[in-house]
C-alpha cells in the first residue's frame, strides 16, 4: 500500500500539528540567522513574533547560532510577550527523580497529539553543592521554588531553562518541626511570595505523640522586594494542614491546602484551605462534594478536585468561577481501575517512601486533545482518553525510574517579568 498522502493533490500540503510547525519554525529562523542574507533586516517586532511561537527548549538553542541571535534572544520584551503562548500550549513535564543516590530534575516537552520530543533531558542544577538533595515546592509561571529535603533550608526560586537562580533568606528552625510549603503569585500585586507553614513541639512535649504537634506559625516572604527580603511571622495557624499532601496549588493569587482529616484537621473530614497572597489570610473553600478521599489540581486555570469515589471510579470536579460553591461542576468521569507499570524497586528509595502510603493515582492535568494526564504512584505516566474511555501508558526515551511528575510552562521569565492575565 502506498503513502497516505498519494491521493492528495500535488499542491496540497499535509497538515502539520502545532509541535512539528515550531520545530519547522525554528529550524527556519536558525538557518536564515546562518545566512545572514535579508533576514537580518526584518523588523524587531517581526523577528519577538517568531520567537513567541517558539517552544522554550528551541530558544535555548536559538541563543547559541550566534552573537545576533543570542542577543535577540536576550531582549527584554521577549520573556513577556513568550509568556502567554507558552501558557496556552501543553505543558513541560518535569521529573523529579532521587536515582540512583542524589536528586535530579529531567523535563520533556508534552503533546498529547503526537507525544511531543518524547526525549527526556536532564536539568543542570547550579545550586547542586549547596542543596544536593530537595523538595519541589512547587512550579508558577516557569518558576520552580525547592527546598531542602532535610532541614527545610536552603530554598531557591529557579528557572530550569534560563538556570537564573535565587537564594532566599534562611528562615526559623524548631529542634522539632514539621514543616509545609508554598509558592505563588498574586495577579494584582505582580508578586511572588513563598509561605512556610510549621507545626513545632516545644523541648517539653519531645516525648508525647508523635503525630501531637501542637504550637504552629506562619511565615510568608515576598520576592524581590529588598526592604522586605526578609521572613515574616503571622502567627499561629488556624487550621491543621495535611503535611502529607503533595498538591498545594496556586489559583486566582490563591495557594490550595488540604486539611488533615476528622479530629486531627480540626475539621469535618478533610477540607481545602486557602491562603490568600494578597491579603496573607487564610479561608475555607467548599468541596464539590462531601468526601475526604480527594486532592486538588488544576484544570484550565481553574481550581479542580480528583475524588475518589471506590471500586476505580475518580470524578474529576472543576470550579468554573472562582470561590462559587454553585459553580462546581463534574468535567469527568473514569470508570475502571487501571494497573499501570510500577516499578518493583520504588520502596527502596527515599522520594517514594512517603508516597506509597498516598494515592494511587494523581491527575496531572488535561491536554488541549481533552486526553487527561496521570501519574500513578511509583513514577508511571497514565494517558486516559474521556471519549474512547481508554487508558495507556506514556512512555519516553530516557525516562528516569523513579519519578515525580511537576506539570510546569516552559518560559523565558523571571521574578521581575510583568505578568499579564
Amino acid at each position: 500500500m502506498g503513502s497516505s498522502f498519494e491521493d492528495e493533490p500535488r499542491n496540497k500540503k499535509p497538515k502539520l500539528d502545532d509541535e512539528e510547525e515550531k520545530n519547522i519554525m525554528a529550524g527556519i529562523l536558525i538557518e536564515n540567522y546562518n545566512h545572514r542574507s535579508g533576514f537580518e533586516i526584518l523588523p524587531r517586532d517581526v523577528l519577538l513574533d517568531v520567537l513567541t511561537r517558539l517552544p522554550v527548549s528551541s530558544l535555548m538553542q536559538f541563543r547559541f547560532v550566534s552573537r545576533s541571535c543570542h542577543a535577540l534572544s536576550h531582549d527584554p520584551e521577549l520573556p513577556t510577550l513568550h509568556h502567554p503562548t507558552a501558557a496556552k500550549s501543553d505543558p513541560i513535564l518535569v521529573f523529579h527523580c532521587d536515582y540512583p543516590i542524589r536528586n535530579q530534575l529531567y523535563f520533556v516537552g508534552y503533546n498529547g497529539d503526537n507525544g511531543g520530543d518524547k526525549i527526556v533531558r536532564k536539568i543542570s542544577t547550579p545550586f547542586c553543592r549547596s542543596m544536593p538533595e530537595f523538595n519541589v515546592v512547587g512550579s508558577c509561571n516557569g518558576l520552580l521554588c525547592l527546598s531542602d529535603s532535610l532541614y527545610g533550608d536552603p530554598v531557591y526560586v529557579f528557572n530550569p531553562f534560563t538556570r537564573n537562580h535565587l537564594e532566599l533568606p534562611k528562615s526559623k528552625q524548631f529542634q522539632d518541626q514539621e514543616v509545609v510549603f508554598g509558592f505563588g503569585f498574586h495577579p494584582l500585586t505582580n508578586e511572588y511570595k513563598v509561605v512556610r507553614i510549621v507545626y513545632y513541639r516545644t523541648p517539653r512535649r519531645l516525648t508525647r505523640n508523635t503525630r501531637s504537634y501542637p504550637k504552629s506559625e506562619v511565615h510568608v516572604l515576598t520576592i524581590g522586594e529588598p526592604k522586605t527580603n526578609t521572613w515574616r511571622c503571622l502567627g499561629k495557624v488556624p487550621y491543621q494542614l495535611d503535611r502529607q499532601a503533595k498538591e498545594v496549588v496556586a489559583v486566582n493569587g490563591r495557594l490550595h491546602f488540604v486539611s488533615r482529616p476528622g479530629r486531627l484537621g480540626g475539621l469535618p473530614g478533610r477540607t481545602i484551605v486557602s491562603f490568600d497572597l494578597k491579603d496573607e489570610q487564610f479561608k475555607l473553600v467548599s468541596k464539590p462534594v462531601n468526601r475526604s478521599n480527594f486532592h486538588l489540581t488544576v484544570i484550565e486555570g481553574c481550581l479542580a478536585t480528583a475524588v475518589s469515589c471506590g471500586y476505580g471510579k475518580l470524578e474529576i470536579w472543576v470550579m468554573k468561577e472562582y470561590d462559587v460553591k454553585e459553580s462546581w461542576v463534574k468535567r469527568f468521569d473514569i470508570h475502571g481501575a487501571y494497573l499501570a507499570k510500577i516499578p518493583s524497586h520504588s520502596r527502596d528509595y527515599g522520594i517514594w517512601r512517603k508516597a506509597m502510603h498516598e494515592k494511587m493515582v494523581r491527575v496531572l492535568c488535561v491536554l488541549k486533545n481533552g486526553e487527561i494526564l496521570m501519574e500513578y504512584r511509583g513514577g508511571s505516566l497514565v494517558m486516559y482518553d474521556p471519549k474512547w474511555k481508554e487508558f495507556k501508558d506514556v512512555v519516553f526515551h530516557g525516562m528516569p525510574k523513579l519519578f515525580q511528575t511537576i506539570v510546569h510552562v516552559g518560559s523565558l521569565n523571571w521574578t521581575n517579568t510583568p505578568i499579564h492575565i
